[in-house]
């Protein structure tokens, strides 16, 4: 989830209040010791209605902090390094976290509108296009050859626009934001913004050679060649990681305005290139705080994406314009003669059952009531009756909601404006746990009870693990393998940092995680990528990576493998399977049968003699992977389902295992 950082200051003040409703109840002066006190309890309860404000909207208050505090924290410096405690003047900065398809919170200004709306202080804004004839307007032609590279572009215009040193550094951080969500570090779409009083339109949109693209690039003095830039920026730790977009394409896009060329007050010629998408903008056309117009281009190779990102800029943005919340359109001319007016700043009409929303909430809302919620989130809605009495709620979507795809969006904003608190709590028919996920949260609980810790492992692990290391010959007939790997030979790093203990809430019994199963970590060459046949893999692998623990180790996993199965229709079939292992130096078969016997007792399975299919019993096996003579098979009710047994010396020198092993799994779906 993206977060935006905020000033509090600037953003209570967007607010249009203080903050803290409870300033006129507050105890009277004379009980603080300082005016100091009383200032730190407001800004403590400024904080909490806040942070209370977010949490009804759908949005969360991540981290209260100040600007030292994020530079010392991302130079690793402590107080003292950095000097001492920042000024007790510092700004206050709010870590704020917003939903990742919420492009309109990406900075203070939506933030702040979509809380003033929802707190019915403010009106949803209507944004418009100024209204001038189509002759009128800029223009932007786009060649051929951009097709081979990024074929699309929009434009827009805000004009008479005011910036002051925070709205303009809010109008950059948007920028960063969208690059780095919607438009998937500008692989998508590349976001560019000029000063309109240095250009002269129309503007051309072209891809040619990087050798014949020249010019003076933000923040530089000279003039640089394209494929000069690609080397230039490559020591450049934020520009470098866009580098690869174009860098080996024959042709760059560039975007030029109408005279190309300039000279200056020092008959210098200046090559008045826009910029250079997706890497760099000009330093010609760079926008400042006295920039009044504001020319915005986004080159692209996703048009939908690049609709969106211009409209979350234009329309976030149009406020600080003169005439608020409209904005100047571009034309687009291609070179097949195809024309389009960006930006699209229509909205689109929903409509959606009443009966739908109220039924997926599991609340009972009138539609004057549904109507009102959603214009809390800036969705205009009114209600119509149709003739079986049925209700329809008719909802204008705003170009700033590009969130909103389905009526299942509609009725999640219904739910956010009534608040979920306030929706009662009921259980639903078909929320009943399946008879496989009892039965295995029975035996959980029991083995951990029984002194063993849980532990998940990767469901996927490679053939040599499945077989030759388990001393199993791969008959080609029981494992998944995974087709077209990445390699045929490469180094997987497997992570088993989610060793977890299982907690019994119910019987308030809570184990914590041993320090030897926080974070461990496995190399392994792999041949071919395989689903697991068998947990055993897994079990052997923490152990042989934890040798240096204090024995015994004892741990259980509960999972699924994966088995070929010709009579389903994908061709495989997925089984649930125990497994215990038991590590240390009195480890021997005893210890695993009563483990085993304990499971069938929990179970109701009774020991019956050998060929009685009423219950269980055991009988000698052969496996590969345990000790001759040591070793068993499980039988209940005629069929095999599963072993136990002491783990070969050739299987845990395999895995670099020193001390004994007994080992149990069980495929526990018989049981069902």
């Amino acid at each position: 989830m993206p977060t935006v950082s905020v000033g509090r200051d600037r953003l209570f003040s967007a607010l249009r209040k203080s903050y803290c409703k409870q300033w006129l109840h507050f105890p009277p002066f004379s009980l603080f010791e300082s005016f100091v006190d009383l200032i730190v309890l407001y800004c403590i309860v400024a904080q909490e209605e806040f942070e209370d404000l977010c949490f009804k909207f759908g949005i969360e208050l991540d981290d209260v902090t100040t600007e030292k505090a994020i530079i010392r924290k991302e130079r690793h410096l402590d107080d003292e390094e950095d000097g001492g405690v920042g000024d007790d003047d510092e700004e206050i900065i709010y870590k704020i976290e917003v939903p990742a398809n919420r492009y309109d919170l990406l900075c203070l200004e939506g933030i702040a509108q979509a809380l003033r709306v929802f707190n019915e202080e403010q009106q949803t804004p209507t944004y418009t296009l100024a209204g001038i004839p189509k002759d009128s307007m800029l223009k932007m032609h786009v060649k051929p050859q951009t097709s081979s590279i990024r074929p699309f572009v929009v434009c827009a215009v805000l004009r008479d626009i005011t910036f002051d040193e925070a709205s303009y550094n809010s109008f950059i951080d948007l920028q960063d934001k969208l690059h780095q969500n919607i438009c998937r570090r500008r692989t998508l779409v590349a976001i560019g913004t000029h000063d309109l009083d240095t250009l002269q339109g129309p503007f051309t949109y072209e891809a040619l050679s990087p050798k014949s693209i020249n010019f003076v690039p933000l923040k530089q003095e000279k003039s640089f060649r394209a494929d000069e830039l690609m080397e230039f920026y490559k020591s450049d730790m934020k520009l470098k990681k866009f580098l690869h977009i174009i860098e080996n394409s024959p042709v760059f896009p560039v975007i030029y305005d109408s005279k190309r060329l300039l000279v200056d007050t020092f008959h210098l010629i200046i090559i008045t290139v826009l910029s250079l998408p997706p890497i760099i903008n000009g330093a010609h056309s760079a926008i400042t705080l006295k920039t009044k117009n504001v020319f915005i281009e986004c080159t692209a190779t996703d048009l939908t994406k690049a609709n969106i990102v211009l409209n979350t800029v234009v329309t976030t943005f149009s406020a600080y314009c003169q005439r608020k919340f409209e904005v100047e359109p571009v034309e687009v001319i291609y070179s097949d003669g195809r024309s389009f007016v960006y930006p699209d700043l229509s909205v689109y009409n929903m409509e959606v059952p009443l009966s739908y929303i109220t039924g997926t909430i599991g609340v009972s809302l009138e539609a004057e009531k549904v109507t009102s919620l959603l214009n809390r989130m800036q969705l205009r809605a009114e209600h119509s009756v149709l003739d079986d009495n049925n209700c329809n709620i008719n909802v204008l979507i705003p170009p700033t909601r590009s969130d909103i795809l389905h009526p299942c969006d509609v009725m999640e904003d219904v739910a956010i404006a009534y608040g979920y608190n306030g929706i009662p709590k009921r259980r639903l028919p078909s929320m009943k746990p399946l008879p496989l996920n009892q039965l295995e949260d029975l035996i959980r609980e029991e083995i951990a009870m029984n002194g063993f810790t849980e532990v998940l492992t990767w469901i996927l692990c490679s053939n040599r693990e499945n077989f030759a290391l388990l001393n199993r010959e791969d008959d080609q007939s029981s494992a998944v393998i995974i087709g077209n790997p990445r390699s045929s030979d490469f180094e997987v790093i497997i992570h088993y940092e989610s060793l977890r203990v299982l907690g019994l809430g119910m019987r308030g019994f809570q184990t914590g995680v041993p320090k030897w199963a926080e974070s461990n970590f496995l190399n392994c060459y792999v041949g071919s990528y395989a689903v697991r046949t068998s947990l055993m893999p897994g079990a052997l692998k923490i152990i042989g990576h934890n040798k240096d623990h204090p024995k015994p180790i004892k741990i259980f996993e509960v999972g699924d493998v994966a088995l070929l199965d010709e009579s389903k229709d994908v061709g495989a079939t997925n089984r649930r399977h125990l497994a215990a292992l038991y590590c240390g130096t009195n480890s021997g078969f005893e210890l695993i049968h009563s483990l085993m016997d304990r499971i069938m007792e929990v179970l109701g399975t009774p020991f019956v003699p050998i060929g009685d299919n009423t219950g269980y019993y055991i009988q000698r096996s052969d496996a590969p992977e345990f000790l001759p003579g040591r070793q068993a098979s499980i039988i209940y009710k005629g069929k095999h389902i599963g072993d136990f047994g002491i783990v070969h010396p050739q299987v845990l020198s395999n895995f670099v295992i020193t001390d004994p092993c007994s080992f149990l799994e069980i495929d526990i779906e018989h049981f069902l």
